[in-house]
């Protein structure tokens, strides 16, 4: 057995069946060990492409997402992926290959310092100089990715290390598997404190206007159930940050969509005098938590399983170390063993305000029916959304739309661009999801300026037979930037961010894909349903003008 033999082993171990990748300096022996170990490699194009595709797999099901990619520039490319999954609290590996003899500083081909480049965003990031530790290092690397607030983690594993034969001199203990890891880590949340509880149920009791922000540490700890449980026992509204993982999964009236968009939000947080922050980062989407976005004597309640994230951004009143589907879970039952419900005005009050906010967009359609507009798309594809099919949304203006036309819930099964709000990601994306729900419905919705970024793993996704539709928005320009642009400086000053006509049902057949056009919304819903059944990738390009968001007054 050689080195690249117990990676992939571990890996296999470990419930790895897939690992996306591209091919170059380094990977041959580790290629080799996967076929025998029975791991399936999905190749691209474009290294961007490999770790979006496992940063989105880790996104979508909680579970660690591997690519592996060779040495220099090619770790360099893969980094986009890692970033996005560390802005988001995804789980993914990163492999990467190095010649023999790196990290002697003598300058063999390609040698950087790879570690050094990934470690600013990575929970773990090592080069494995010898075989004698490579086993304990992928364990350890795959523990960390999962554990506390879950992220990236980096391995670069040298080609002499790949070789070398290794025979162990006495076996090692089993493996504790990430999903172990996370049993135990939700184990220890079970001993809360009742104090604790208690505390915050007097919080929540004492508070005349309290608000959950849900962040994507709910999604973590499959607390979709606990959240919704403490809200309706409590009357207290929900919101989620933009881009954070859904964990909403049924339209209802407590959620009142997300915070933190361009396009605005009803006033909420400024009037809350109680912010329980569950899972949720404090960043520029809450306003920090400092006035004038929040009240100067408003309390703060954070539940999270990750201690650094408690302390994070401000102090809090009441900080409560716990797997947020368990603290969730205990307080909504004290509180309903307390059987007070004081909350019901605030909320109906929120409700409206949240429903008045939405009528621009929902309650009325834009004058003009051609040409089509964001809005127009996702109306037409709202009653395809059903709970079976996995959708993904990549863009900025067509982002937009969509958070606030469809925002009366926010599942799990909808994945956004993450914390990182990157564009570019949607379609390698779309290949993870297809190998994460082999038989679900993917559909994925982007800009054409985002679905440019990885167009060429179209070819990808029908070699390795990943079908998906993908509906385009089609303005011919970077939508959001064009259309804030000109309501800010009028069409002079829409600079850099138009291009010009690409039609990408063209494209998409040149690549071995379908292509479709469709310039009449009323075809739309029937093209993406007949495009479901289709084995092959499915590309429908829909012209659309400029008008965002922001256009709308």
């Amino acid at each position: 057995m050689n080195g690249a033999d117990i990676l992939a082993l571990e890996l296999k171990d470990h419930g790895v069946s897939w690992i996306s990748t591209l091919c170059g300096n380094g990977l041959n022996p580790f290629y080799l060990a996967c076929k025998r170990a029975g791991i399936r490699l999905i190749d691209t194009h474009n290294e961007q492409a490999a770790a979006y595709m496992a940063d989105a797999y880790g996104r979508l099901t909680g579970m660690i997402g591997v690519c592996a990619v060779s040495s220099g520039v090619a770790h360099s490319n893969a980094l986009t992926g890692v970033a996005n999954a560390y802005f988001d609290g995804g789980p993914m590996l990163l492999i990467t290959g190095a010649s023999a003899g790196y990290g002697s500083g003598r300058g063999v081909f390609q040698e950087y310092d790879q570690v050094a480049l990934a470690a600013p965003i990575c929970k773990f990031a090592k080069c494995v100089y010898r075989i004698e530790d490579l086993r304990f290092l992928v364990r350890e690397a795959l523990r960390t990715a999962v554990s506390g607030r879950p992220g990236p983690v980096h391995l670069t594993v040298p080609l002499d290390v790949m070789e070398s034969e290794y025979r162990e001199r006495k076996p090692l203990k089993p493996s504790m598997s990430p999903s172990s890891a996370m049993a135990l880590q939700r184990s220890r949340s079970q001993s809360l404190d009742p104090k604790v509880i208690d505390e915050a149920v007097r919080m929540i009791l004492e508070a005349e206007k309290p608000i959950i922000v849900a962040g994507s540490g709910v999604f973590y700890s499959s607390g979709q159930r606990s959240l919704m449980q403490l809200s309706e026992v409590g009357a207290i509204p929900i919101v989620i940050p933009i881009w954070d993982r859904g964990c909403v999964e049924k339209p209802h009236p407590n959620f009142l969509g997300v915070i933190g968009a361009a396009s605005g939000e009803p006033c909420l947080l400024e009037d809350a005098d109680l912010i329980i922050m569950v899972g949720a980062r404090v960043d520029y989407r809450v306003g920090f938590l400092k006035p004038p976005k929040i009240k100067e004597d408003s309390s703060i309640i954070r539940i999270d399983t990750d201690p650094s994230s408690l302390m994070q951004g401000v102090d809090s009143d009441l900080a409560i170390l716990a797997s947020p589907d368990i603290a969730l879970d205990k307080i909504a039952k004290e509180l309903k063993r307390k059987g007070m419900h004081k909350h019901r005005k605030w909320l109906e009050d929120a409700r409206e305000r949240w429903r008045r906010f939405r009528a621009r967009w929902v309650e009325r359609e834009p004058p003009e029916s051609k040409p089509l507009t964001g809005w127009h798309i996702v109306k037409a594809i709202r009653p395809i959304l059903t709970d079976g099919t996995v959708f993904l949304i990549d863009g900025g203006n067509i982002g937009q739309w969509v958070h606030m036309v469809l925002a009366d819930h926010y599942p799990s099964r909808w994945l956004t661009c993450g914390a990182s709000a990157v564009v570019g990601w949607g379609l390698p994306g779309a290949m993870a999801a297809r190998l994460a729900y082999p038989k679900n419905p993917v559909l994925l919705l982007s800009g054409d300026g985002a679905f440019g970024f990885t167009l060429a793993d179209l070819e990808s996704a029908v070699r390795h037979n990943l079908p998906f539709v993908a509906v385009i928005a089609n303005d011919s320009a970077w939508g959001i930037v064009a259309s804030s642009q000109r309501s800010r400086y009028g069409e002079g000053g829409m600079i850099s961010s138009r291009f010009g006509a690409i039609r990408f049902d063209l494209v998409a057949e040149a690549l071995g894909a379908r292509g479709m056009r469709v310039d009449d919304v009323r075809e739309l819903r029937s093209a993406v349903e007949d495009g479901f059944s289709s084995e092959t990738p499915v590309v429908i390009d829909v012209p659309v003008s400029i008008l965002g968001p922001a256009d709308v007054k």
